[in-house]
């Protein structure tokens, strides 16, 4: 038997599989255990308290020693093992178990992991032949997960967001419809543009000493890491940790902006920022410094349309609910952020913002916000 585990922190209300289940239950279906997976998350990003999921797999590939009836069987005698709160099914269908234990709210991690695998095994010698527990692996994986943004690591583990990754037939078809619309408006964007690129290039590198592009990693969908490009506004070898102090304090409501008095609207961005050149400042008040970054949306790590790209530090400090902002869509150059005022919109605003524009996501929404985009840019509101 091998096993897997997952860091975080757990806490138990009462030792899982302490209780006896009571009440009709039953073995969910795999469409309806990935709702339950789902449910447990939005759970816990309201009360801070971790689950479980625990997974057992006849093999990958599948082992021919365990068939389907056999896995069935394990599922009811845990189901029986199991306390009735916890929630059981297939994760995968007649091929991967899945259990869900919430209300972990007292016991540290290592004591919960001991004591289920503990009542697992016993439950698997009863049920299956010495052979065939040889064939059975076990993993267990905790919610909240940490995010490893490691070179070549997965940054989140995917085996909690199954319902991310499952779209209908219909959602497909929009999805490829979202795709193409990125890769033709951003092709047709660069050939417009590039009497711009040159004349851009040309006043950067006249005023300042560095290059003409900046590139910094930023975390996209499903917290992948990659090279976001921009043209350069500020000077070169500047203190970054200015910003990055910032954005934590800002994060945590800490910060509006640096101006003591201000006599307009507040504003929860950085500003007069010293580190910024002449041409810099002209480049951000026209969103013209984000020009290059259609080039990350042909590549396919951007969209039009999406949510703002968020820096690694940044999403260091989130919130577990925050982390849904970049989990449903790409990144994206314009987004219902950038035509809702911006630097005067509040982060959690900023957040709640991407989160309705993934739930009421349609390319339709996409075009609206499109229109809407060049009149924000021209307004200037919130640009700093």
């Amino acid at each position: 038997m091998t096993t897997s585990r997952e860091s975080d922190s757990g806490k138990s209300n009462g030792s899982p599989f302490e209780m006896p289940s009571a009440g009709e239950r039953e073995v969910l279906d795999e469409v309806s255990f990935k709702r339950m997976i789902a449910i447990e998350r939005k759970r816990t990003e309201r009360s801070n308290e971790p689950f479980l999921l625990m997974l057992i797999e006849a093999g990958n590939p599948p082992s021919p020693e365990i068939d389907a009836v056999t896995l069935g069987n394990m599922a009811m005698a845990l189901m029986s093992a199991s306390r009735g709160t916890d929630i059981i099914g297939w994760y995968r269908d007649q091929t991967t178990i899945g259990l869900i234990f919430s209300g972990l709210a007292g016991e540290d991690k290592n004591t919960i992991l001991t004591t289920i695998l503990g009542r697992v095994k016993a439950t698997l010698r009863d049920e299956l032949l010495f052979d065939q527990i040889n064939q059975v692996s076990i993993s267990f994986h905790f919610f909240p997960d940490e995010w490893n943004h490691a070179k070549g690591a997965q940054p989140i583990n995917l085996v909690l967001y199954p319902d991310l990754l499952s779209a209908g037939p219909h959602k497909k078809s929009q999805l490829a419809l979202k795709r193409v619309m990125d890769i033709v408006g951003s092709a047709l964007a660069l050939v417009v543009t590039s009497p711009l690129f040159w004349l851009i290039s040309l006043a950067i590198k006249l005023t300042s000493k560095g290059p003409v592009f900046f590139s910094q990693t930023r975390v996209g969908q499903y917290g992948k890491p990659f090279v976001l490009l921009k043209f350069r506004t500020m000077y070169t070898d500047i203190d970054r940790s200015v910003h990055k102090q910032y954005v934590t304090d800002l994060i945590a409501a800490k910060k509006e902006n640096d101006d003591p008095n201000p006599k307009g609207p507040r504003v929860y961005k950085l500003t007069n920022d010293k580190r910024i050149t002449r041409v810099g400042n002209f480049l951000r008040r026209t969103s013209l410094d984000e020009l290059p970054q259609f080039i990350n949306v042909l590549r396919g790590e951007m969209s039009l349309v999406g949510p703002r790209p968020a820096v690694r530090y940044e999403v260091a400090a989130y919130e577990t609910w925050h982390r849904r902002r970049v989990l449903d869509f790409k990144p994206g150059i314009t987004g219902l952020w950038q035509v809702s005022g911006r630097s005067h919109v509040k982060f959690d605003e900023m957040v709640r913002l991407d989160l309705r524009y993934a739930r009421m996501w349609t390319p339709w929404l996409d075009v609206k916000i499109l229109i809407r985009t060049p009149l924000a840019v021209i307004k200037g509101t919130g640009a700093y």
